[in-house]
């Protein structure tokens, strides 16, 4: 397995050893002894998601002010645009994004830690995403940050103009007026 840091101390991209020929390919999605020694993470997963979406979805910026939860998240159909928002009022990172794509093709995932949002934008018709999280989904703690807010500038490549979003998250708050988090 490839780890690759990014530009936010915590958040990694994580490329498995693809073994394909002309059959197809197999490859280890997640190993807990290797995602521990390759990272230095020892993540206790509880719960696995399956969300699929069509092109121009964006979903997110998601996180829990309590329960906070870390991801490893990945795309087994289509591609996404994927980000994480540092939320960490301590981190020297703090209000600051990184995004990378992740596709079937690629087989990259990415490690979102505990004190950030997530989210993604669908690049390809239809996207089918998978994400492991380290707490379980706690719907009274659920917050927003809004996709578009100016203070993050975070580059969505938005190429057929506005998203489609849930509205849910069309009630996003601004960075500066949301919930973040104190103690991470």
């Amino acid at each position: 397995m490839k780890v690759t840091p990014t530009a936010l101390a915590d958040v990694l991209i994580i490329e498995p050893k693809v073994f394909g020929d002309a059959r197809g390919f197999f490859f280890e999605s997640f190993n807990r002894k290797a995602f521990q020694q390759a990272t230095g993470i020892d993540a206790d997963f509880v719960q696995d998601n399956h969300s699929r979406s069509a092109k121009g979805v964006l979903r997110g910026l998601h996180y829990q002010i309590e329960q906070a939860q870390g991801k490893l998240v990945r795309v087994v159909r289509g591609a996404v645009f994927d980000v994480a928002v540092d939320l960490r009022k301590s981190s020297p990172t703090f209000g600051q994004w990184v995004g990378a794509e992740l596709s079937e093709e690629n087989n990259r995932q990415m490690w979102v830690p505990p004190g950030f949002a997530h989210g993604f934008l669908t690049l390809s018709d239809s996207a089918d995403f998978l994400y492991k999280t380290t707490d379980y989904y706690a719907p009274q703690f659920e917050r927003c940050i809004a996709w578009d807010d100016p203070t993050l500038g975070v580059g969505w490549p938005l190429n057929d103009g506005r998203p489609q979003i849930s509205v849910k998250d069309q009630a996003g708050l601004a960075l500066g007026s949301a919930p973040v988090f104190e103690g991470l």
